[in-house]
């Protein structure tokens, strides 16, 4: 493969409206796109996209990128769909995704409506962002109007104490939830696989990678595993995970980091690669009020990627 130019394109995507968890809150993405290029006309593309207040670094990100570039450009030149290519099996061309609605102090009918109108079944929801006896009163509200059969995929991003998360676990057990993502605030594999133990929905961990060591694959505190590819070494990494996950009996979920395009045709490559029946974190593009291409487009609850060699990323010409 002779690569005669790389390209660092920087970009900046406002936000139409602030991304708010227990760890912060996000206005706009900044990142650059990694372009490639072959002396045979090939194009590889990779999205850098760092979020140091959420745990994803610059050199991560741009490792990722620079790898993502390499593997659209192989798997180009094998004539196969990225997500193809990495799993080594049929092309999956769609995979189930929740809607993101945002914390659960401004999830709105209308956004219900709209999510559910959309063919969305599992509805997630940023908790741990405001006051707990407010959010359990919420919760309940909320799913009294719930039609059955819809799921809320609720995420802590570790707000909080032990108390606090029995407290709010306790409330959620005769209600739709689909599962609970970092209820802690300082994680321990023993005391979240009692949590694990007291509650139907899987609880998962995303931040907390310090908990997967050879133990956690031996006797897993939990039922779920969040993967974001930067946090796992990269696209190979995260397959890697998956396939470990997958013998020890735990589901993995892709979710974005608020990715543009580029890095959202990833994941969902990676996603029909590890995980083709689960439902992925991956509808975040219409957070976005600009992008660097065309995300993948998402009918009826399920993304689809094109059965088009490589990962399939066009950009558009201002970025």
């Amino acid at each position: 493969m002779n690569v005669v130019s790389a390209d660092w394109l920087p970009y900046c995507l406002p936000l139409k409206r602030p991304w708010l968890t227990s760890q912060g809150r996000l206005d706009e993405r900044h990142g650059h796109l990694l372009r490639l290029r072959t002396s045979d006309g090939l194009t590889g593309w990779g999205d850098c996209a760092p979020l140091p207040e959420f745990g994803i670094d610059e050199a991560a990100a741009r490792d990722l990128a620079e790898e993502c570039a390499l593997l659209d450009l192989a798997a180009q030149r094998a004539r196969l769909p990225l997500g193809c290519w990495l799993a080594g099996g049929p092309p999956i061309q769609s995979v189930a995704v929740n809607a993101t609605l945002g914390p659960i102090a401004t999830v709105t009918p209308e956004a219900i409506e709209a999510s559910l109108a959309a063919g969305f079944r599992v509805l997630k929801i940023k908790v741990g962002v405001g006051r707990l006896v407010d959010e359990i009163g919420g919760l309940q509200h909320l799913c009294a109007a719930l039609p059955a059969g819809i799921g809320l995929r609720l995420d802590a991003n570790g707000a909080w104490d032990i108390a606090e998360a029995e407290r709010f676990l306790a409330a959620c057990r005769a209600l739709p939830i689909d599962a609970i993502e970092e209820p802690l605030h300082a994680p321990d594999g023993a005391i979240l696989h009692r949590l694990q133990a007291s509650v139907p929905f899987p609880l998962a961990i995303d931040e907390s990678l310090h908990l997967i060591d050879s133990g956690f694959w031996r006797a897993p505190p939990v039922r779920r595993l969040v993967i974001k590819p930067c946090r796992f070494g990269g696209l190979l990494g995260s397959v890697e995970v998956g396939l470990r996950a997958r013998a020890a009996g735990v589901e993995c979920i892709v979710t974005s980091s608020l990715e543009s395009a580029c890095g959202l045709t990833a994941c969902a490559h990676l996603a029909t690669a590890i995980a083709p029946d689960s439902c992925h974190g991956l509808a975040t593009a219409d957070w976005l009020a600009s992008d660097t291409g065309q995300a993948p487009e998402i009918v009826g609850g399920r993304m689809s990627l094109a059965p088009t060699p490589g990962l399939g990323f066009q950009n558009f010409p201002s970025c």
